[in-house]
């Protein structure tokens, strides 16, 4: 009897992967096509895995199963599915296809590349705090993307019951900057106040809260929907960083028309993949000075004839969101530079 040959390490890992995938197929194919009923439309209310929560006209919610054929799936995806003549472990039907997006929050992930967070959003809600920090630079790192993809921003200054006099006067005018150019700046706090404002803003368009970890965007999708129990964590005591409480995005419906989807922390926003002229049109008071540089190339930093460096000058551009724009450049390319490093290269 010929012994058999053994399997080497990478051999024995495809036959695993194989395995596995075997294994996801028959977990995601449980219908025939006799056993599912007529095409439905549905809301993609959050994804798991292979799974998604997935609501029907009628506001009912299933857990389905997506075809092999569906790419990319995230909240607020509008899809088409089908239901199973009966359940399989809680699994009620199957996505057959997703429709166009007509907006995508995506953030780049150093594992995934492009990584979509949202689709077909109106609002992205930029929710800042005092604490763990109030950061204009995390601020402008989320209006270059809503502004990169076409979506409305509105920021958010919450736990506002935390600031005394005279920091409540030193953030005003920070904020002011940002009003100034355009973008609309609304106040809220844990006990409630500015909720109206806030409302009123969201009515009747699917709305997005993002932030970094800690500043309460939980515990004001908390307040706007009370009947929702969503967990809450404290800022961590040893490292001042938020927790993060929210695991998956999640949409919720307010009762007066408009949605909320709730997305994961996140305490930095990359921007590596985009390019410098994409970061520069982010800023949307640059675009007039765009173009009137004395070199095409110019790095608007010490380059002589400069447009944006004389408008910061002037005072035409607040000299606080220069600052931003040169330091996300700088920490752009550090990342790209960490991205591309070989693996065994350290610090």
């Amino acid at each position: 009897m010929t012994k058999k040959k053994r399997l080497s390490k990478n051999q024995a890992r495809r036959v695993q992967t194989n395995q596995k995938k075997r294994l996801t197929k028959d977990n995601i194919e449980q219908w025939n096509e006799s056993e599912l009923g007529p095409q439905l439309e549905g809301i993609v209310i959050s994804r798991f895995g292979q799974h998604a929560d997935v609501e029907d006209e009628h506001g009912k919610i299933e857990r389905c199963n997506l075809r092999r054929g569906v790419k990319s799936l995230v909240t607020g995806d509008r899809v088409v599915w089908r239901a199973g003549n009966q359940a399989y472990h809680g699994i009620s039907g199957v996505i057959e296809a997703v429709h166009p997006r007509t907006t995508v929050l995506t953030r780049p992930d150093y594992y995934d590349g492009i990584k979509p967070i949202a689709a077909n959003i109106d609002h992205i809600i930029i929710v800042s705090s005092i604490a763990p920090e109030f950061s204009r630079n995390i601020i402008d790192r989320y209006l270059i993307a809503c502004e990169d993809i076409g979506i409305t921003p509105i920021i958010v200054l919450n736990k506002s019951d935390l600031l005394n006099e005279q920091s409540a006067k030193s953030i005003d005018q920070e904020l002011q900057s940002y009003r100034d150019i355009g973008y609309q700046v609304l106040y809220s706090s844990m006990h409630g106040d500015g909720l109206v404002g806030l409302k009123s803003a969201m009515k009747d368009k699917i709305n997005i809260f993002v932030g970094q970890s800690g500043v309460g965007k939980t515990s004001l999708v908390n307040l706007l929907l009370p009947e929702i129990e969503a967990a809450t964590a404290e800022i961590s005591e040893n490292s001042g960083l938020g927790k993060h409480t929210t695991t998956t995005a999640r949409l919720y419906h307010f009762p007066d028309g408009g949605d909320l989807i709730d997305s994961p922390g996140i305490r930095e926003f990359s921007l590596w993949h985009l390019e410098p002229e994409r970061i520069a049109t982010g800023f949307i008071e640059f675009r007039p000075f765009l173009g009137q540089c004395r070199f095409r190339d110019c790095k608007h930093q010490i380059d002589p004839g400069c447009a944006l460096v004389k408008a910061v000058a002037e005072g035409q551009i607040d000299n606080a969101r220069y600052r931003s724009f040169l330091r996300i450049l700088e920490t752009m390319d550090d990342a790209k530079n960490a991205r591309h490093r070989p693996p065994n290269t350290y610090d």
